[in-house]
């Protein structure tokens, strides 16, 4: 496991592949063509919200890699609603793939998949904040909502 690429994008993929394979094994899948209305509009609203992220990113000119410490705070854009848009925006797509599939009771991989981003990305980070910028980070960690 030491070789595998721990980086959120592929356990996003990775939980797209478990609801698919939930929504081919599981019964009472839903084909009402506004749940694929609505699956592509979450999936849309995720993609956005993931570009606008990484835009300040860019914008900062700083690491968008969990791993890496961070050159500057982003406190600006999508910043200001949550403390980590580009996760939620992962979760949105995720909700929107398994609504867009039909199989419902595959939406409880979505919480399942914010308590892995938790453990695995988000609380390393905050530390990693913290460290790095100090009273700045704490009292932006203070003010602004971990998800929403």
């Amino acid at each position: 496991m030491n070789k595998f690429p721990d980086l959120p994008p592929l356990w996003m993929l990775g939980f797209i592949c478990l609801s698919w394979v939930g929504a081919m094994l599981l019964p009472a899948r839903l084909n009402i063509a506004l749940l694929s209305i609505v699956g592509w509009g979450l999936f849309a609203v995720g993609l956005v919200l993931i570009g606008w992220s990484a835009f300040w990113f860019w914008r900062r000119n700083t690491t968008i890699e969990p791993h890496h410490v961070p050159k500057t705070l982003i406190v600006e854009g999508p910043y200001q609603l949550s403390r980590n848009p580009i996760y939620l925006g992962m979760a949105t797509i995720l909700a929107g793939v398994i609504v867009w599939l039909g199989q419902l009771l595959c939406l409880a991989l979505v919480p399942l998949f914010i308590m892995v981003m938790n453990r695995r990305f988000i609380i390393p980070e905050e530390a990693t904040l913290r460290a790095t910028f100090g009273d700045e980070a704490e009292i932006y960690l203070q003010a602004t909502r971990r998800w929403l």
